[in-house]
């Protein structure tokens, strides 16, 4: 999945001037190097739950002069270049995209700046993720738009959705 997403990412930079970068947990620098390749930009992920990794990598880019910033996970087959492009399409309107899972996470967060309080007091891997996100997105009256809902792989049950994703992707390669 993480080679698929990757080449989705690289898809998009064909037609959008974007850059991305991996953030690994576990591992190192030459093991992601060895399987994935040396023209992508690799960060560790650092410390923390997943808010504080997920707004660390905000807080780089947007450090860095990023004015449109979009994280993903790797376990959501749905996302593709399209996708992708239609999200930062969306940060030209909106304060922040969300790409609801049928789980009750997100499977992208999309946002022009900075906004700790969006990463802070959520219960991550529940049900509750996207919920509790939008509620804090209310609070601070910040514009937002949603992506369609995907499904994602995170227990060996989810694997169908993966399944499904590799056979459109062969299906499509053979018309």
């Amino acid at each position: 999945m993480t080679e698929y997403t990757i080449l989705q990412a690289q898809a998009l930079q064909k037609m959008l001037a974007i850059s991305f970068e991996v953030r690994f947990a576990g591992g190192n620098l030459q093991l992601m190097q060895d399987w994935l390749g040396s023209d992508i930009v690799y960060q560790p992920q650092g410390e923390g739950d997943l808010g504080d990794r997920m707004m660390r990598s905000l807080a780089d880019a947007v450090a860095s002069g990023k004015q449109q910033i979009i994280i993903i996970g790797i376990d959501c087959p749905g996302v593709n270049s399209q996708l992708l492009a239609m999200a930062f399409e969306q940060l030209n309107n909106f304060d922040l995209v969300l790409g609801p899972a049928m789980d009750g996470g997100y499977y992208l967060i999309g946002l022009r700046q900075s906004i700790p309080q969006l990463f802070a007091n959520i219960d991550w891997g529940t049900s509750q993720v996207f919920s509790q996100t939008v509620d804090i997105a209310q609070q601070l009256n910040l514009s937002r738009t949603d992506l369609p809902i995907l499904g994602d792989v995170d227990r060996p049950e989810d694997l169908p959705i993966w399944e499904q994703t590799i056979a459109r992707e062969v299906a499509d390669k053979t018309q």
